[in-house]
């Protein structure tokens, strides 16, 4: 049976940002810094691979990098217009980005975006 795993482009797609992006967190926050990125489950010709189960525990850690988390960040596009969403359907913030790690967990072969896409599209039905 074949395995699959999320590569920097996978990773960068369901966080909703460049491949370029993870490639820089990889290097600015190694194993042996303050902040490490998780390590890769697997490495194939110098490509990391992380399993698409582990997706929302590196969520968490982009979420805890120093401007993120509590209030700090920009977040992305699609995550602006789910939140805006979620604030109309009565959810906070905490809340909302709770369901939106939980969907993120239960449905690993979609992106950040196209979760918070279907739950806007789902709510307006």
């Amino acid at each position: 049976m074949t395995e699959h795993f999320l590569g920097v482009l996978g990773i960068g797609e369901a966080l909703g940002v460049s491949r370029h992006a993870v490639h820089k967190w990889r290097s600015r926050y190694p194993s042996d810094s303050n902040h490490p990125f998780p390590e890769p489950d697997v490495e194939v010709d110098g490509a990391p691979g992380w399993r698409a189960d582990r997706l929302a525990e590196i969520v968490r850690w982009r979420d805890g990098l120093p401007g993120r988390g509590a209030g700090g960040g920009r977040p992305s596009a699609a995550r602006q217009e789910y939140l805006r969403a979620a604030t109309v359907r009565g959810l906070d913030r905490d809340e909302a980005m709770r369901a939106l790690a939980t969907f993120t967990e239960e449905f690993p072969e979609m992106t950040e975006p196209e979760i918070c896409a279907w739950l806007i599209e789902t709510w307006r039905r």
